[in-house]
């Protein structure tokens, strides 16, 4: 790579500190920084349409600008698709995206939507429609599940290993967990993922972890990929992410 690259954990809802964060691009990058966000820019924060209200203006303004999809983007993409809620394979037994764990009543909230306690899906589903801005509909639609640049892959959850990076598929880059984060080989490109919450990025010989636990209250984390240095955007300037292996 000949230009910094500046990559987005998971945001879950945190449009504050989503704001604050591009300020800190905007005076390490300038205004045409190539930031990737990895997704999961919905649920259990306290803002999700402002955020998605943020990406899809940027998206719109010609930002220089990659949004990927996370997993609790495709919840809320599937539930409002048109032909009635769809249910994710990956959830656990007795999980649904209004399940408290996932968060999806903190989405709805933000789009000043409070389900009784008895209600159907697909009503609900009507009146999340209804409510939603076209623009907001149409980023959740047009997301990417993935960004190939240089010798790193931007992905919400990771890679299938041993499946080359051009057959990977869906379901695997949004959801995968222990599969990838233990297998130690060269997958090809340094894959950038968020998905799986951590007290502070972690970067290792093949993958560099951005999800620091935003949507749980935690801060949201935003790299610099500068050459073969990656660092930590702060507030303060750049602080090197160390390498564990």
């Amino acid at each position: 790579m000949t230009r910094a690259l500046y990559a987005f954990g998971d945001i879950h809802g945190q449009a504050s500190m989503l704001e604050e964060r591009l300020d800190w691009v905007l005076a390490d990058g300038g205004p045409d920084a190539r930031v990737v966000f990895l997704g999961d820019y919905v649920d259990r924060g306290p803002d999700s349409r402002s955020v998605i209200e943020l990406l899809a203006g940027g998206l719109d303004a010609g930002r220089n600008w990659v949004c990927l999809k996370g997993n609790h983007d495709r919840l809320f993409e599937w539930f409002i698709h048109p032909d009635g809620p769809r249910t994710d394979p990956c959830l656990l037994v007795g999980y649904h995206w209004l399940h408290p764990a996932i968060g999806g009543i903190e989405t709805l909230a933000s789009y000043d939507i409070y389900p009784p306690e008895r209600i159907r899906q697909g009503l609900l589903a009507e009146q999340v429609r209804a409510a939603m801005p076209e623009a907001h509909k149409a980023f959740l639609r047009g997301l990417e599940t993935s960004h190939h640049e240089g010798d790193l892959f931007f992905v919400h959850a990771g890679i299938r290993p041993g499946v080359s990076l051009d057959r990977q598929e869906e379901q695997d880059l949004l959801w995968i967990r222990q599969e990838f984060h233990k297998d130690r080989r060269d997958h090809g490109a340094v894959v950038v993922h968020g998905h799986t919450p951590v007290d502070a990025p972690e970067r290792y010989h093949n993958r560099v972890n951005l999800d620091t636990g935003a949507g749980y209250g935690r801060p949201l984390t935003v790299a610099v990929f500068d050459g073969d240095a990656v660092f930590r955007l702060t507030a303060q300037g750049r602080q090197r992410i160390p390498n564990r292996s």
